[in-house]
């Protein structure tokens, strides 16, 4: 095999393109691959010109040839890009209305696949007709909404039943990285305000992952999260399991 042959080996060296997407995706289809699942819903919140869409499409493709796990993969966007900022809180001092609007709506639903499909409007509008239409569980979600007001509303996903879910999502959070972003504004406080009143539903960096990756530096590293579905059944079944695990190093 040549050196970086494999789509994982190239994973692991950080040589694919939008590396958040291949990891997230690939970490998704391994983790379903262990619960015998084997189709997963991938989310984008955020579209514009539908770049990132389309990489996930490519991406899924590939990682299906290497887990076997397959993809339905849905963009959520009002394809008129962003609305007016609400307060402080959507960061006026980077983004404004009409910021990343899609150009052309109908060239991009042409390129996209089978699997694949965009549901346009509002998002506390399409959220919902979209839980009662989920095909398989849940397993990445990407958030590139920029403001506050719409991360909220992104995160509303997770009002759905827990088995609409994996029992871990892995996540991907766009805007939290400039020099301005901060726990009281952006994605960042959606974040925070939604592990507030959520018992059982809680988002949270993906810990140690710098010290698992070859390029411990990369930047996308800092963006990568969690959502952990604490109601699954999976998780609650493993309450009632008899475990009697023996520390052979006590």
């Amino acid at each position: 095999m040549a050196l970086f042959g494999s789509y994982r080996t190239k994973i692991e060296f950080d040589l694919i393109e939008r590396r958040y997407h291949a990891f997230g995706l690939l970490r998704a289809a391994d983790f379903a691959r262990e619960i015998n699942v084997d189709r997963l819903t991938v989310l984008e919140f955020g579209v514009a010109n539908g770049s990132g869409l389309l990489n996930l499409c490519e991406v899924g493709t590939r990682i299906t040839e290497v887990t076997g796990v397959k993809f339905d993969i849905v963009g959520f966007d009002t394809g008129l890009g962003l609305p007016s900022p609400k307060d402080f809180r959507d960061h006026p001092e980077y983004y404004s209305q009409g910021d990343f609007p899609l150009q052309n709506k109908d060239l991009l639903l042409r390129k996209l696949p089978e699997n694949a499909r965009v549901n346009f409007g509002n998002l506390e509008d399409t959220i919902k007709g979209f839980l009662n239409d989920v095909r398989a569980p849940i397993g990445f979600i990407s958030v590139d909404l920029d403001y506050y007001s719409s991360t909220v509303d992104a995160l509303s996903i997770f009002d759905g039943p827990s088995d609409l879910f994996l029992p871990m999502v892995v996540m991907y959070f766009d805007d939290v990285k400039r020099e301005l972003h901060n726990p009281y504004c952006g994605e960042l406080l959606a974040i925070e305000e939604f592990n507030n009143g959520h018992d059982f539903r809680k988002i949270t960096k993906f810990n140690f992952l710098e010290k698992r990756r070859i390029f411990r530096n990369a930047e996308w590293i800092e963006q990568m999260y969690f959502c952990h579905i604490f109601d699954h059944a999976i998780r609650t079944n493993a309450l009632k399991a008899k475990r009697g695990e023996i520390l052979t190093r006590p």
